[in-house]
């Protein structure tokens, strides 16, 4: 029996992969990616990605690109913003963030399924708590917050 392995992105490779999702990029155009001369998207957003620095990643690294588009991915560092980034990115909701001293963390309000890939994307040193149910049906409230402050 062979364990199947998670592999690691930056934070910053992962939201470049899910705001290409949020485009309406399927999984073989992101897997494309590094044979694309041309054609990638201007990002008008607040977080203006340079999607030619994913392509260069797709390009060097084939095998670590493609698994994490097909097979889903770990980020190997979270930071505060970088993770209410990503939840923004990835479910296109604006999570509360608590930067107050002793305090740090994120609260969302999430449906299972993205509780599901929070939980495989999200680094290690980070928690989950349930902390309510959501008055939407089939979400519930969560904190995640570092291990060690």
């Amino acid at each position: 029996m062979t364990q199947q392995t998670t592999v690691k992105v930056s934070q910053q490779i992962a939201l470049l992969i899910e705001s290409l999702r949020g485009l309406g990029w399927s999984e073989d155009e992101l897997a494309e990616l590094a044979k694309r001369k041309n054609g990638l998207p201007k990002d008008n957003s607040v977080f203006e990605f340079d999607y030619e620095e994913l392509a260069v990643f797709a390009a060097g690294e084939p095998e670590i690109y493609e698994s994490a588009v097909r097979k889903g991915y770990q980020i190997k560092f979270n930071t505060l913003g970088g993770l209410r980034s990503w939840l923004y990115v990835a479910f296109g909701m604006e999570p509360h963030i608590d930067r107050r001293p002793g305090l740090e963390g994120v609260t969302a309000i999430l449906t299972n399924a993205q509780l599901e890939r929070l939980e495989t994307a999200l680094s290690f040193g980070w928690r989950i708590e349930k902390i309510g149910e959501s008055l939407d049906e089939g979400k519930a409230t969560y904190r995640l917050e570092p291990i060690q402050r």
